[in-house]
């Protein structure tokens, strides 16, 4: 069974918003984008990938729910990767999510995907409970002290705007479907 995802559902960026209505609304935007770009796949599509790269969309969806915990759960508050990842050793492999997502089925990488947005988005939801856009991250940069909430979530967009222009190709290499 292939999962699928209903476009005319999409979060729709809001034109006009207060600052976190409008971050939300992109991140939320980008996320429905990416799920509507490996809907309707199969596995043997999800680890297909476009020469000359090895890059697949299950791979990438896999990728990206680790970059959600990783910047929302590990940075922000400190919380330990959620399975499967704190089973992964990264220095052996640390390109381990890329690689591995291939041995997954769609509904897996859905489930983690989803999984992991929803862990993120409650961290969003108590710091902006907080300091709002103004929490600090447990976790510093090496340079420049801690994060804050609205810079994690402007690069999570640019994060997802990147991959989903990668996204496109992969998909229309698999099927020819286009889009947004």
């Amino acid at each position: 069974m292939t999962q699928t995802f209903d476009k005319s559902t999409r979060t729709e960026a809001p034109i006009r918003a207060d600052e976190v209505t409008a971050l939300r609304g992109f991140l939320d935007y980008h996320r429905d984008t990416f799920r509507w770009k490996c809907a309707g796949l199969t596995q043997e599509q999800l680890a297909q990938p476009l020469a000359p790269t090895t890059m697949t969309l299950g791979g990438m969806m896999k990728h990206l729910a680790l970059v959600e915990a990783g910047w929302f759960l590990n940075t922000m508050v400190g919380e330990p990767d959620p399975p499967p990842f704190d089973a992964v050793d990264w220095d052996a492999d640390p390109d381990w999510e890329w690689r591995s997502a291939e041995d997954d089925s769609p509904e897996e990488l859905r489930a983690l995907y989803d999984d992991c947005v929803r862990r993120a988005d409650e961290v969003i939801d108590r710091s902006l409970a907080g300091d709002g856009l103004d929490t600090e991250s447990v976790r510093e940069s090496k340079n420049d002290g801690p994060f804050r909430l609205r810079w994690i979530m402007l690069h999570m967009i640019e994060e997802y705007a990147r991959h989903n222009g990668h996204a496109d190709l992969l998909r229309e290499s698999i099927d020819g479907q286009t889009g947004e």
